[in-house]
């Protein structure tokens, strides 16, 4: 069966949990129009998370890269359009802190999702959920795994890659006491849908 790699990540910075960690154990092991979904989590890591997903993508071959992150503050699901050739931002959970640095030194300063985040952001507003495209992925762990994808797609001919970013959950929003949450079943629901889009484009 084909297989779609979805991703989320440990809890990390201030944060306590991490709802994309929910929403990928709900989702592994789904079947959806002949794919079936295989949930990895990654490490909050600069170099430990690269290296986690190119093994999981070398076990898995997957036919599609979904990843997702916690964007802490943001109240819509934001799939990304692009990710850039820059690491910077605050430390990982293993004290490393990037300044200006390259993901890959020869590497393309940018690339831009083949996921169908139009059709996404649409089918999500229309089932009632809010959303919109992002335009910055940041330059913290999410965007270097965003690159990371996209490299791969870029170098296996009708593989699709991209990011989707998320609201905290209402557990996280309390806890952290100044975000937006979401239910966390709608972010399941949410991203389910987004795989269906994908899935739609992909098979037409």
């Amino acid at each position: 069966m084909t297989k779609i790699l979805l991703t989320g990540f440990v809890p990390f910075l201030e944060y306590k949990m991490n709802p994309t960690m929910q929403i990928v154990e709900n989702l592994n092991g789904e079947k959806m129009d002949g794919y079936e979904i295989v949930g990895r989590i990654l490490s909050v890591d600069f170099q430990q998370s690269a290296l986690q997903l190119k093994q999981y993508i070398a076990e898995i071959k997957p036919q599609i890269i979904i990843s997702l992150g916690l964007a802490g503050g943001r109240f819509k699901i934001t799939p990304e359009r692009i990710a850039i050739n820059i690491k910077d931002g605050e430390e990982d959970n293993n004290g490393y802190t990037p300044v200006d640095e390259s993901i890959y030194n020869n590497g393309a300063d940018a690339y831009i999702t083949n996921l169908p985040i139009r059709n996404m952001v649409n089918r999500l507003c229309k089932e009632g959920y809010p959303a919109e495209i992002s335009n910055t992925a940041g330059t913290y762990l999410c965007n270097n795994i965003m690159y990371e994808g996209l490299v791969y797609a870029k170098q296996h001919e009708g593989v699709r890659a991209g990011f989707i970013h998320i609201p905290a959950s209402f557990d996280l929003a309390i806890q952290h006491g100044k975000i937006p949450g979401w239910n966390i079943q709608d972010l399941i629901t949410s991203i389910r849908l987004c795989i269906e889009e994908t899935l739609r484009a992909t098979n037409d």
